[in-house]
């Protein structure tokens, strides 16, 4: 895949990147070992101003910064902005937290034979940080201000069709006072992954994304006998029962489905309802799925937008023509924009008659197109 920013609700390429050479993933690996050193030595409470400090940068530059994501993944302004308060937001809490989270912990000193003993954590040294695209910011500060405040540095492979938002958080910390090379953006292919991870000097990784992935991330560092953090998949359940407020059912499963342009990992992707319900929920979950309005996601009364890439799109299509196909009927209306709507698609409701064993079944046809 491209690095390249291509706007989802045009389909317009808008800027296009050369992936890193080896030799400039060596040289950015160099600096972060090497600002390792400087940042581990950093008191807590210096590390909490740089990171408060990239707080305020994010409030300060809140809407341009929301403008970027919608214009790399689609998702509606509305949700982008508030996608940057709530990284500023996690920044101040890590911020004024970390040092009471990593305080010493007493230990049973006579179990040892010490007149003391305690738990110390320390930094590790770089973590490598792969990361999706749904959420292009949330998703890299909810690992990079904990590592940060740990005393440890990062190294970002984010998704290659949100490049930009990558660079704007390269340039983020560094402007915000931490050592150079303490937090990077390494633009590169999939494919230069597993030479990263092998390399001595990056002690650690994290990913959120598809199982695939997690297993490829997991298999490439249990080979080097390094740590990983994974966060995949899901397919949430939505279940409702005779004891809800139908109305008030309908009205959340509406957000959690569609939320974000229904590209989430948590969104609800299994509707499991009651039969003595399931026609009143019925109505009123298509009712609400049908007023979304879709269209730019720019506008601000906009719904829903465009998903992410054509691939997402084209997917979403096939599995509502296969349900229906399958005699399953589609109760909202299901259709593709293309040409100027580029990857728009409108969220629709397929049924499904089969019995469970609470009633029938309903999952909206708006399925996830995010790899995590």
């Amino acid at each position: 895949m491209s690095i390249a920013t291509t706007n989802p609700a045009t389909g317009q390429v808008l800027k296009t990147f050369d992936p890193m050479t080896p030799d400039e993933v060596d040289a950015a690996i160099g600096r972060a070992a090497a600002a390792f050193e400087t940042l581990r030595r950093t008191s807590f409470g210096q590390r909490a101003q740089w990171l408060t400090a990239a707080a305020d940068l994010l409030d300060s530059e809140r809407d341009q910064v929301g403008r970027l994501m919608t214009t790399e993944m689609g998702k509606t302004l509305a949700a982008a902005k508030a996608e940057v308060t709530k990284c500023a937001d996690a920044a101040r809490f890590y911020a004024g937290h970390a040092e009471a989270y990593l305080a010493d912990e007493p230990a049973d000193a006579g179990q040892v034979g010490a007149v003391r003993a305690y738990a110390r954590y320390r930094p590790i040294g770089p973590v490598l940080a792969v990361m999706p695209w749904n959420f292009p910011l949330w998703q890299v500060m909810r690992f990079a201000a904990p590592a940060l405040m740990a005393g440890n540095v990062g190294l970002l492979k984010h998704a290659s069709n949100v490049p930009q938002t990558a660079l704007y958080l390269d340039e983020l910390f560094r402007r915000a006072g931490f050592p150079t090379g303490a937090f990077q953006t390494l633009l590169v292919g999939s494919d230069a992954v597993e030479p990263i991870l092998a390399d001595p000097r990056v002690r650690a990784a994290t990913l959120t994304g598809s199982e695939p992935a997690g297993r490829a991330i997991a298999a490439a560092a249990g080979r080097q006998i390094k740590k990983t953090v994974l966060e995949l998949g899901g397919s949430d359940p939505f279940v409702v029962m005779p004891s809800a407020d139908i109305a008030l059912a309908a009205q959340v499963a509406t957000t959690a489905r569609c939320q974000n342009n229904g590209q989430s990992c948590i969104a609800a992707k299994r509707f499991i309802v009651h039969a003595d319900v399931y026609d009143a929920f019925c109505d009123e979950f298509v009712a609400r799925m049908s007023a979304l309005k879709v269209g730019d996601p720019m506008a601000a009364d906009t719904d829903v937008g465009p998903l992410a890439t054509d691939r997402g799109r084209d997917s979403v299509e096939e599995q509502v023509a296969d349900a229906v196909a399958k005699g399953r009927g589609c109760c909202a209306a299901a259709s593709a924009a293309r040409g100027a709507a580029g990857g728009i698609h409108r969220p629709s409701s397929p049924t499904c008659a089969r019995r469970c064993g609470c009633g029938p079944r309903r999952s909206s046809g708006r399925s996830p197109a995010c790899s995590g």
